[in-house]
């Protein structure tokens, strides 16, 4: 055998060995695949299965005061401001799930300067649960540019006229939108003052399931308009399972890349098919309507299972999923035939229901009708309304749980002839 005949023997071998390698590479990966397809996790160490809670969740009936004890600025702008309120009557906090929000009653001044009006407005916890205290945080929301629409009522109501020593009225902990107990890896995305449920969630697992694989995307303009940085960087710098990435779309000349952020742009599906391994991850999303209109229909797009894709949506009926609407019925009624009929019966109107229409509160106002209402996107509960008749129909459940017989109108529409005491 020649010294050419035995140096092509050894490539023939080498050749082999690595397509076995290949083979053998690719078909893990394929069957790692059909497994996150079909719902099965990979084979891996357990983690501890923590509930979020420690001890059974229970609030209080109505609303119950709080002082505020402490005001903490969390941007560089001075925009987002941190409120930490504790109970008047001294007595134990109930815990919550991180995700969750209160329910806040203010008494502003009337937009036309004439007296006192009572508005209902809510909030994300921004902390973890189990403190002797709560604390949102709230950022200043200005009048749109070129518009004449005023600015935020209570926004700027607590920026402007709640100092400390001040006492508010408060809901207890609620909402549907938390971070749900298992081993799981999770994907954690926070666009803009969304950070605040994200927050909540990552210092819990940083308190309870330090092993737990974390994925937090935030997605802000600049390095001006980012909350907690320091808090996040410190976390992440801390625990090798907590990945961080800050993600400006319109980075100022003085932030430095791989410093004060990590990807230039906006937090989206080809950023994550580009870091993440194939798991099977839950997304936690909170944001802009916009950011999560386009991210929730990008990881359905992606193959994400629906029960994986989780999000609070100020406006829940404008992030459309593809999983069966909610359905209450009041009462047996047919199913309608051509357009739908809305009747108000304290109001005495009828209309044709307008697809173009939102949701029934905002069908209602068009109408000239009067409806008490907070936050408008299903947290609250002020625009609860009994339905005498028909059905209504929510594209997902909402954070309120309005009472049996009656819906949310501000997040539902109506699916047949419809009767509703307003």
């Amino acid at each position: 055998m020649t010294s050419l005949s035995l140096l092509l023997w050894i490539a023939l071998g080498i050749v082999l060995q690595i397509a076995l390698f290949l083979g053998i590479s690719f078909w893990q990966h394929w069957q790692s695949y059909r497994r996150l397809k079909q719902g099965h996790t990979e084979t891996e160490v357990p983690l501890p299965v923590v509930n979020p809670s420690n001890q059974e969740i229970s609030g209080w009936a109505g609303f119950r005061a709080f002082k505020v004890s402490r005001r903490v600025n969390e941007d560089a702008a001075g925009q987002i401001c941190s409120f930490y309120l504790e109970p008047e009557d001294r007595h134990p906090l109930p815990t919550f799930r991180p995700g969750q929000f209160l329910t806040f009653r203010f008494d502003v001044p009337r937009a036309d300067g004439n007296g006192i009006e009572q508005i209902t407005r809510c909030y994300s916890l921004s902390d973890t649960p189990g403190a002797d205290h709560y604390r949102i945080s709230v950022k200043r929301v200005p009048s749109p540019p070129g518009s004449s629409h005023p600015p935020g009522r209570s926004s700027n109501f607590l920026h402007d006229h709640v100092p400390v020593g001040t006492v508010l009225q408060v809901r207890a902990p609620a909402g549907h939108f938390y971070l749900e107990p298992g081993n799981s890896p999770v994907v954690l995305i926070a666009g803009g003052i969304g950070i605040t449920p994200m927050l909540s969630m990552l210092i819990w697992c940083q308190a309870h399931q330090p092993e737990r694989e974390v994925w937090f995307y935030y997605g802000v303009r600049n390095s001006k308009e980012a909350a907690f940085a320091a808090h996040l960087k410190a976390i992440a710098a801390a625990n090798p399972n907590v990945h961080l990435r800050m993600c400006f779309s319109d980075p100022l000349p003085q932030d430095q890349p791989g410093q004060d952020f990590h990807y230039h742009g906006r937090v989206g599906v080809e950023l994550f098919r580009m870091e993440l391994p194939l798991k099977p991850y839950h997304y936690y999303i909170c944001g802009p309507t916009p950011m999560m209109a386009t991210l929730v229909t990008a990881l359905d797009d992606w193959g994400v299972p629906d029960a994986h894709i989780h999000f609070e949506a100020f406006g829940p009926a404008s992030i459309k999923r593809r999983k069966p609407e909610t359905v209450v019925t009041a009462s047996t009624a047919p199913a309608a035939q051509g357009d739908i009929t809305v009747t108000f019966a304290k109001s005495g109107k009828q209309a044709q229901w307008s697809p173009q229409s939102a949701s029934l509160l905002e069908f209602a106002e068009a109408q000239g009708i009067a409806i008490d209402s907070g936050c408008r996107a299903g947290g609250c509960g002020t625009c609860q309304t009994s339905i005498r008749a028909g059905e209504v129909a929510y594209r997902q459940s909402p954070d309120y749980d309005p009472e049996p017989g009656t819906c949310l109108m501000c997040v539902c529409t109506p699916k047949t002839h419809v009767t509703l005491e307003a």
